[in-house]
């Protein structure tokens, strides 16, 4: 079996030392540092291959149980603001986790006020907000793990129609500063929302049938399960460890690890990492490729069983691939 893991590395992760089987694992492996952000990697790696945005919002809201029909989608990730000393910067997690009672009133407001302007916000299966327009939208939009922490200005819709959305996103702000949700949420030591985060748009593009031996996906994440739709490759949901993923038939299995909070981060890199380490060692994987995002980077990883035995490579600290 072939394996590709696409994870996404928080900074406990890209923190860990020399004696972290993720280190180990790289000391091993021929890897290349790309300045691509993650989900745009992935994306391309399944053809999609647009000069513009890549129209990651249509594919994810097709999974995410919405209508996409041939209309413009954006992702609309509600997101908060920090006041820095000169500017405003976007703070981590992107997007927020917001209760679903007020998020239902979030998107509510926002869609009285923009009725009239052929805008509606939606909110997906996995609560994830989204943002349908009657019009295309001819800007170009920037991920949020590219933006995470930097100057928001510089990261603003871009093009022919950007002063129109800019002009969007300030309205969306003076509607969130005093919302009663707002309110609840930073009365119980919550984040406010303080704005939302565009990106990924277009629309649903016609299916391809891609130039790869990928036969099975697994993800619980609704990107990588709409591309899975898409591209019209079975897809199932993360099983609870590697052994269950290596019980299948299939040649070469695509999956994506759920993204770690700072508890997890120990238990991802001695379970899975682990586990992939010890299933190399037992031949029980042919290549093992590891998409590693960290931000606006990834680091491409490739291994195959042999590699594991070359003794004289020594692991050093994740960043140090980074840099």
């Amino acid at each position: 079996m072939k394996l590709t893991v696409d994870c996404v590395l928080n900074h406990e992760l890209a923190n860990l030392q020399g004696a972290s089987a993720l280190s180990r694992l790289l000391a091993k492996a021929q890897v290349a540092q790309l300045n691509v952000p993650l989900e745009a990697l992935i994306s391309q790696q399944f053809g999609l291959n647009e000069k513009g945005d890549l129209p990651i919002a249509a594919i994810s809201a097709a999974a995410d149980g919405l209508a996409v029909s041939d209309s413009y989608w954006l992702r609309a990730d509600p997101v908060h603001f920090v006041m820095q000393r000169d500017c405003f910067s976007l703070s981590e997690p992107a997007p927020l986790f917001i209760k679903p009672e007020h998020a239902t009133l979030m998107v509510a407001s926002l869609n009285k006020h923009f009725e009239q302007d052929g805008l509606v916000f939606c909110i997906g299966k996995s609560g994830a907000w989204y943002l349908h327009a009657d019009k295309v939208a001819h800007i170009a939009t920037t991920l949020p793990s590219v933006a995470m922490d930097k100057n928001v200005h510089h990261f603003m819709p871009q093009g022919v129609d950007s002063a129109k959305w800019k002009s969007i996103l300030n309205e969306v702000q003076m509607l969130l500063h005093d919302h009663s949700a707002n309110e609840a949420r930073e009365s119980s030591g919550e984040l406010v929302v303080n704005s939302v985060w565009l990106s990924g748009g277009g629309v649903m593009p016609s299916s391809k049938v891609l130039q790869h031996d990928v036969d099975l996906i697994i993800a619980n994440d609704v990107l990588n399960q709409g591309l899975a739709a898409w591209a019209n490759i079975s897809c199932q949901p993360v099983a609870a460890s590697l052994d269950k993923i290596l019980q299948s038939t299939a040649q070469h299995v695509r999956l994506t690890l759920p993204q770690s909070n700072h508890s997890q981060t120990n238990g991802l890199d001695e379970t899975w990492i682990t586990s992939l380490f010890a299933a190399l060692r037992n031949k029980q994987i042919e290549q093992l490729t590891l998409n590693l995002g960290f931000y606006e980077k990834c680091l491409v990883v490739v291994i195959k069983p042999l590699d594991i035995y070359k003794f004289w490579r020594k692991p050093k600290p994740i960043m140090q691939y980074l840099e």
